[in-house]
């Protein structure tokens, strides 16, 4: 990986390609995937549509380049998560909120995602491989916190893991695409079941009667 204090120049490749992803962010801030096509991006980007596909197959392989960071942001706050000797409530709000703040970031492309994902291909794998590569760390602190008392013992910890991400996934995908639920309503529910399942406790609702 190149460092952040290297000063040389980019090699031209490197350089449109970034641009063909600097365009297609901002083309994704203000309209859906389906309605962008190359040929904006192209112009946006200075470089000729035969460049785009020169760089990616279609759209969606261009959104997938742009997932890699969301994606490391999100590794991140799987990280800081297992990796913290604070109590459960203190580690799973500080996990939603981490969640909540990359989302924030990036809503844009996760709406970009949830639109490409359904074709299967890069989006899908992914989408899989990422929510994949979080499973053995929390299951590992799963059973850490069991052995040291913290937990009681339970279900799999590989397939407890599995399904709570699956649902941080549902609480992202519902704050993109919208719902019956407000956001604290999403997180408060999230963070109940958890804290619920990992460690028999209840959750105290932070701010789940919000309407707004």
């Amino acid at each position: 990986m190149r460092s952040n204090t290297d000063r040389r120049p980019l090699p031209r490749s490197d350089i449109r390609r970034g641009a063909i992803l600097g365009a297609l962010d901002r083309w994704l801030q203000d309209s859906d995937l389906e309605t962008i096509n190359v040929a904006d991006i192209a112009k946006e980007a200075g470089v000729t549509r035969s460049a785009f596909y020169f760089y990616f197959e279609n759209k969606a392989a261009a959104v997938a380049a742009l997932m890699e960071q969301m994606v490391d942001e999100t590794l991140e706050v799987s990280d800081a998560f297992t990796g913290s000797a604070a109590p459960p409530q203190v580690r799973i709000q500080t996990m939603l909120d981490g969640l909540i703040q990359m989302w924030e970031r990036h809503r844009h492309l996760f709406k970009a995602m949830l639109e490409a994902r359904g074709a299967g291909g890069t989006i899908r794998e992914i989408w899989d491989d990422a929510t994949a590569s979080f499973v053995d760390a929390v299951a590992a602190m799963v059973r850490a916190d069991r052995a040291a008392g913290r937990a009681p013992d339970g279900l799999d910890a590989t397939v407890l893991a599995s399904v709570l991400l699956d649902v941080n996934g549902r609480m992202l995908e519902r704050l993109t695409l919208g719902g019956a639920l407000t956001r604290p309503q999403l997180i408060d529910g999230t963070a109940a079941i958890w804290l619920s399942t990992i460690y028999g406790i209840a959750w105290l609702p932070q701010c789940s009667q919000e309407t707004a």
